[in-house]
């Protein structure tokens, strides 16, 4: 099993690479919007140490964001890929993934919201943890379903 450390761990670091990663697309890149998710971002959340980028952009302006980017970074898990999710590895001191999506997208709802009310709720931190702790063969989907289940009890507004 992949050793998970507490987020406070990872989160200075987590934060470097972001600044860096902003500094870098900020010239090349239409408005966008750049933040750190993932377990890397909430305290008191689990991490396997890795960083996770999200990039949002106007719709207009995805296709032509995901072709630069293929400039700068590795394509990852193409196989997720969708008309609203493309992947990249980032080189950096820590492992580090940028997902980028269109403001207002189901995925870009899911990547920004679900994180939101994790760092709002520690309860929430804490059912994230058991899911992370449980992790085998069927993480990713156990993962999914409690995202799935965030999103769907949410109730407040999207920022």
């Amino acid at each position: 099993m992949t050793s998970l450390h507490p987020a406070e761990e990872v989160i200075g670091p987590a934060r470097r690479i972001l600044a860096a990663v902003r500094a870098r697309l900020a010239p090349l890149l239409p408005p966008h919007e750049l933040t750190l998710t993932g377990g890397s971002s909430v305290p008191g959340a689990l991490t396997k140490g890795d960083v996770d980028l999200h990039l949002s952009v106007a719709p207009g302006d995805f296709a032509t964001t995901v072709e630069t980017l293929r400039t700068l970074y590795d394509v990852v898990h193409p196989e997720i890929w969708q008309g609203t999710l493309a992947t990249f590895a980032v080189a950096a001191d820590l492992p580090t993934g940028l997902a980028v999506t269109p403001a207002g997208s189901e995925h870009d709802v899911r990547f920004r919201r679900t994180w939101q009310l994790l760092a709002a709720d520690p309860r929430l931190v804490a059912e994230y943890n058991a899911v992370k702790l449980g992790a085998g063969d069927d993480y990713e989907s156990r993962k999914s379903a409690f995202f799935d289940r965030l999103l769907a009890a949410d109730t407040g507004p999207a920022e």
